[in-house]
């Protein structure tokens, strides 16, 4: 008499082949040549990181701004051979809220478990 199975229940899905090599690639790392216990492992234990930080897009932001404000104040100096103090504090001032932004991501990133 055959064994009786544990798992009588079939989940199919399909994937492209580029998203076969991968999931292959990934089985490589880890040393398993048997992709249905890799599958079940990583569909019950995997977890997906969804990264949703506001944060980011301010920063990118900041970057931007600053970027702009440094390239103005090159051009100026070039112009006119002055610095302005309150150009330069501006730009300060954007860069520290960059480093603070930079500093909260990375802060929640490494709280991911």
């Amino acid at each position: 008499m055959a064994a009786k199975r544990n798992r009588n229940v079939q989940v199919n899905f399909r994937v492209s082949p580029h998203e076969l090599e991968l999931i292959e690639a990934k089985m490589a790392q880890v040393g398993t040549t048997n992709r249905e216990a890799y599958l079940r492992k990583m569909a019950i234990d995997g977890y997906i990181v969804r990264l949703d930080l506001p944060e980011l897009k301010e920063l990118v932001s900041l970057l931007r701004y600053s970027s702009n404000n440094l390239n103005q104040l090159t051009r100026r100096v070039h112009e006119t051979g002055r610095v302005y103090d309150a150009d330069l504090e501006d730009i300060l001032q954007k860069q520290e809220a960059i480093w603070s932004g930079v500093n909260e991501i990375l802060t929640r990133l490494s709280s991911i478990s």
